[in-house]
């Protein structure tokens, strides 16, 4: 597969808790969104990315009991170093990842990173966010649009690390030809309108300069978070290729 994977601060903030990582041979991609008290967001989110790592170098294929049991075992070793250092209570991270085995991308997330695929020109959100403003848009309270403006849409309702529900939801991602995926923190989904993210994909020429624009974009509505994206495709080459 070839990939690319960008990375910024933003506008706002002091320091960047965001983390990623991936693997294009071993088709592994993973990003994580950080919280907590100084510094601390960032030890969750990378604890959260070198979990995946360790599950990548030790097993071949992928399936839903292995995401499933490194998600949970990342949630743990987060929640006990924050037993257990007083500067880290309080912590947690989201995550998003994705490996492709065969012809599925086997995905877990928790917390509200994303992962979409844009296919046949539609890019569709392929994980549901767990947060207050998720779940009030799934209830039809809120439109999506109103739900990326909302006051209260950083309060997430899943994340590793923290007390109360920490189950990964496990999908298996059917791939085909010239599918694209994008998987991001919500420094970018706050700041640019889906519709936005779709139109800068499907006219990018290659990987990298979607990549740049989508990050450009972000820091230009404003650049309130961390900005962390991974773009992949399955077929390097025509419509989609490398700088």
């Amino acid at each position: 597969m070839a990939a690319t994977m960008r990375t910024d601060i933003g506008r706002k903030r002091k320091q960047n808790e965001d983390a990623a990582w991936f693997d294009e041979k071993r088709g592994v991609f993973v990003v994580a969104d950080g919280m907590g008290g100084h510094l601390a967001g960032e030890v969750a989110s990378q604890m959260a990315i070198d979990a995946v790592r360790r599950m990548a170098a030790r097993h071949k294929k992928p399936s839903v009991d292995l995401l499933k049991k490194t998600v949970l075992g990342a949630h743990e070793r987060i929640y006990l170093h924050a037993q257990g250092h007083a500067e880290c209570a309080g912590m947690g991270t989201t995550i998003s990842m994705m490996w492709r085995g065969g012809g599925y991308m086997y995905i877990a997330h928790v917390g509200d990173s994303r992962i979409y695929r844009l296919r046949d020109g539609h890019m569709e959100q392929i994980t549901q966010d767990h947060s207050l403003v998720g779940e009030l848009v799934r209830a039809g309270l809120l439109t999506p649009e109103e739900a990326r403006l909302h006051p209260r849409r950083n309060i997430i309702t899943r994340a590793l690390g923290t007390e109360g529900d920490n189950t990964p939801d496990l999908l298996a991602a059917d791939i085909r030809p010239g599918d694209r995926f994008l998987l991001c923190t919500d420094g970018l989904t706050g700041m640019v309108r889906d519709d936005d993210i779709e139109r800068t994909l499907l006219d990018s020429k290659t990987i990298d300069q979607a990549a740049n624009r989508l990050v450009e974009m972000a820091l230009d509505a404003g650049g309130s978070d961390n900005v962390t994206l991974i773009l992949c495709t399955g077929e390097e080459g025509k419509p989609w290729r490398r700088d």
